[in-house]
């Protein structure tokens, strides 16, 4: 498949920026979904020795809170 992309970028090489931020994009997403798996207090990888790593957080971590309220009812 690596050799056809190649072909392609030498017939065409105006297809060379297209390839490169498709290529730039596809990291990019794949690096944020791997910091998100890897470093967020949410996500439990280890589920006998630290089943609710959300409380390990101290009073001057970062976290985020939701409020989630239901419409109509006062």
């Amino acid at each position: 498949m690596l050799r056809r992309i190649l072909g392609q970028a030498k017939k065409h090489p105006s297809l060379i920026p297209l390839f490169i931020f498709i290529g730039a994009g596809g990291t990019g997403a794949a690096m944020y979904v791997m910091r998100l798996a890897l470093f967020n207090p949410d996500v439990s990888w280890d589920r006998k020795n630290n089943p609710e790593p959300w409380n390990k957080l101290g009073p001057n971590d970062q976290y985020k809170r939701i409020l989630m309220l239901a419409h109509g009812t006062e």
